[in-house]
């Protein structure tokens, strides 16, 4: 099939990823039921093989069927920034920025760093979410998002990272706890303590168990959370110890004890590689590069 024939079923080819139903899939790019059922049927004759397979009242697509659909989905995204790119260029300074970001750091940083842009750039919107690690890169991947601030920085070849700063990891312990007194602590000696700790797919869960691994234990979890701030607080309550990023404010009834050796959390911002990005987008990650480093 020449290029001229397909380009315009690429929104069908997308569609079919997203709604496995003809009905839905016209709805969806606007056109009459019969056409969409026309191209799909087109594309399966020039391929030599279809690409999609009745299932009850709706399709399904064949393995060339997604292999297909998941090209047009990787070119449309292409096109639509370039599209957007476009447009902003005209006005960068009207564009928005859609953000993704771990909960711990809405409290502070990124209105901050939010703030600070918008003082030179007092018209770019901004659409801002929020969730643990992998939803935020999952979101990213499929371009829900332009820029994700996460810890640790994905390693995929799917994103391009710059590491924006570092906190330290510390071993929170209620103030009643024997190892209170102490100013540092081995992670060694915690083999026989009961943690708590976030659920998996947060970027801590993903730091504190290889250095458990590294320290040659599993831990002992006897809760586990999303927020960081929630485990402060079952630390508090007695209820465990934790490794976390040192508080922002002293919390009651806890106390901070230094990792030997020394345990950091790296931050990075990441965006999706060799998409562009547009101008509003790439003004406010080089102020976020800056910003936080």
């Amino acid at each position: 099939m020449d290029e001229m024939s397909l380009a315009p079923k690429l929104a069908v080819l997308r569609a079919l990823a997203q709604e496995e139903h003809v009905t839905k899939v016209a709805a969806l790019v606007g056109l009459p039921q019969p056409t969409v059922s026309r191209w799909i049927a087109s594309i399966g004759d020039e391929l030599g093989a279809p690409i999609v397979e009745r299932v009850g009242r709706g399709v399904r697509l064949t393995r060339a069927g997604r292999l297909l659909a998941e090209s047009a989905e990787r070119s449309m995204a292409v096109l639509e920034a370039g599209w957007r790119e476009a447009a902003e260029e005209v006005d960068p300074e009207r564009g928005q920025v859609v953000l993704g970001f771990l909960h711990m750091l809405g409290r502070s940083v990124v209105p901050e760093l939010v703030r600070g842009f918008r003082a030179a750039h007092p018209h770019v919107r901004f659409r801002l979410v929020q969730n643990s690690r992998q939803v935020v890169l999952e979101h990213l991947a499929r371009g829900e998002i332009d820029l994700a601030l996460v810890a640790p920085p994905p390693t995929g070849r799917e994103f391009e990272t710059a590491v924006t700063h570092e906190q330290e990891l510390v071993l929170v312990v209620p103030s009643t706890h024997p190892l209170a007194g102490r100013r540092g602590v081995r992670l060694e000696e915690l083999a026989d303590e009961e943690f708590v700790v976030l659920e998996h797919g947060y970027g801590l869960r993903q730091i504190t168990d290889g250095l458990f691994a590294a320290a040659g234990f599993t831990p002992r979890v006897t809760f586990e959370g999303q927020e960081i701030e929630t485990l402060r607080g079952l630390v508090s309550a007695g209820l465990g110890v934790a490794l976390l990023t040192r508080a922002d404010l002293a919390a009651p009834d806890v106390v901070e004890l230094a990792i030997e050796p020394r345990a950091t959390r790296t931050f990075g911002l990441a965006w999706r590689a060799g998409l562009p990005l547009p101008p509003a987008v790439k003004a406010f990650r080089e102020h976020a590069r800056g910003g936080l480093g």
